[in-house]
Formats: C-alpha cells, structure tokens, sequence
C-alpha cells in the first residue's frame, strides 16, 4: 500500500516513521502542515492523487487540552474539519482512512474499562471536537476505522515521562494526582496497532481502543518513571482538586481492548513499554 501519514512530525507521526522499516512492503509518505494542510482539500486531493495513495493515516490533532477552552475555533479547524476533508477525500477517491482520537470523548465517570459502543459524553472543547470529529468521519461514508487512545508518550516531543525526567532532575520534591486512573500508552506500541489494522484492511466504519495493558494513576506512573531513572525525589500524591486545570480531566480512562484484541493487535503492559522507551532515552532501568 501506499500509505499517507499526515501530522507526521508529531510523537506518533514519529513512531510510524521509527517503525516504517519494519513494514518494506508498503510505501510511506509522511507530511506535516508544510506539506499536507489537513483543512485544504484541494491539497489533500492533489497529494493523494500524485502519490497514489491507498490508506491515509490522520496522526494531526490539536491535543493542547487546556488551550483549546479558550481557543475553540482552532481546536475544531484541526479536529473537526481536518478529518472532515481527509474523510472526503477518501470517499472520493475510495481509499481507506485510520483516525486518532482519544478518551476524552467519555466523560471519566465509569470504574470499568471503557468499551467502544459506551455512550460518549465529552466534558471539553478538546473531547467535544475530537467526537465531532469521528462523527464527520462516519458521516462522510467513506471506509474507515477510528483508534481512540490515551496517555500517550514516546521518546519524541513533549510527554509526561519526558517532563517527569526533566522536573525530577531539577527539584527535590513533587506533587502528582492520584485520583485519575487509566493506562500509559506507549506510541510505538500504537503505531504497531495501526499498520496491524491497515495490514487487516479498512471497510465500513469501525471504533476500536488502544491503550497498553494495566491500569495505574499518574502518581503511579510517575513514581515507575523515577525508579526506573534512578531519580530520588520525593512525590506527593494529591487530589485533583488541589492541581486545578481549565479543562476537566477524566477520572477513569481505562479503555478495553477485547475488540482490538479479536482483530490480531498484540497489546503490550504498560511496564514493559516504559522500560522500552526508557532505555531509549538512555537512562539505567531496574534489574
């Protein structure tokens, strides 16, 4: 296939580029805004028609959670029109499209782990968009899966496990929440999880969830970064009502991956991914 990635520079933009080489039989063509502007048809058009595109990848979104309540209209430029038009084009042209989306589509309330047919009830501009999103992919008709995700981080751009690197170098002492609950993703493990997909073929319209194995609170995942940094600081778990943020953050966002599971994607625990991109980023892990 020849496969079109667009928000390629971004941290799972980055992981398909990582793992592209495993996939020789397919062709990748990675673009990021200079190249591929999500929200111009006609762009998208043009590239999918010269390149001879077969399956596009949509990586793009605005994930600036708290910035989007108060910037709305960008927000839903990249989140709703975006794959709106990448939606169209792929109808247009009956190609295949995979679109990313996220746990924020739920409002956080269940204790069960998230599956793909509960009823959405995002509670910010960030969710609202991302489901406003999904719902134009669906509408358009064309062949598509949508892969909602969450906690993702990699060794590319910023992420938790590089901001608790860097605070827990720099300060003696840390506050983290510990009463959000959900399971760190690993965007290598996902990018695996999409050309496992795309290899599967794309037809109709599909919701899958993807998110390493485990369940554990950012507190946890904080102090499992700093042990396996060496890093001595002291952490404090607190309350999400003592770390008040613009948007709302879910309070449970374990999805289940019994349908992803059923269609062949090998589903790593989150521990085992973490040692991974650790020892990437070049600091000792525990025996």
């Amino acid at each position: 296939m020849n496969i079109l990635v667009t928000g390629g520079n971004g941290q799972l933009g980055c992981s398909l580029q990582k793992v592209a080489g495993m996939y020789p039989q397919h062709r990748f063509v990675f673009t990021d805004v200079p190249e591929a502007d999500i929200t111009d048809r006609a762009c998208i058009a043009a590239l999918a028609e010269k390149q001879t595109i077969d399956l596009i990848v949509n990586c793009a979104a605005y994930t600036a959670v708290d910035r989007a309540e108060s910037d709305a209209e960008t927000a839903a430029k990249i989140n709703v029109q975006g794959p709106e038009v990448l939606a169209g084009v792929a109808r247009e042209r009956g190609i295949g499209l995979i679109h990313i989306s996220t746990d924020y589509v739920f409002d956080g309330e269940s204790c069960h782990p998230l599956k793909e047919d509960r009823p959405t009830a995002p509670q910010g501009v960030y969710g609202r968009t991302k489901l406003a999103g999904e719902q134009a992919i669906e509408a358009s008709g064309c062949n598509a899966c949508v892969i909602r995700t969450a906690w993702l981080y990699s060794e590319y751009g910023n992420n938790f496990v590089k901001t608790m690197l860097r605070l827990g170098r720099e300060r003696d002492a840390l506050n983290v929440v510990y009463d959000q609950v959900g399971t760190p993703t690993y965007a290598t493990d996902l990018a695996h999880a999409i050309l496992r997909l795309a290899e599967r073929g794309v037809s109709g319209f599909e919701v899958y969830h993807f998110s390493d194995e485990g369940a554990i609170s950012w507190y946890d995942f904080a102090k499992a970064v700093f042990a396996l940094a060496g890093i001595d600081i002291r952490v404090g778990a607190i309350e999400t009502a003592a770390y008040p943020t613009p948007a709302r953050r879910p309070a449970y966002s374990v999805l289940a991956k019994d349908k992803i599971r059923e269609a062949g994607v090998r589903v790593p625990y989150w521990l085992d991914s973490l040692r991974e991109c650790m020892a990437i980023l070049s600091v000792p892990t525990e025996k």
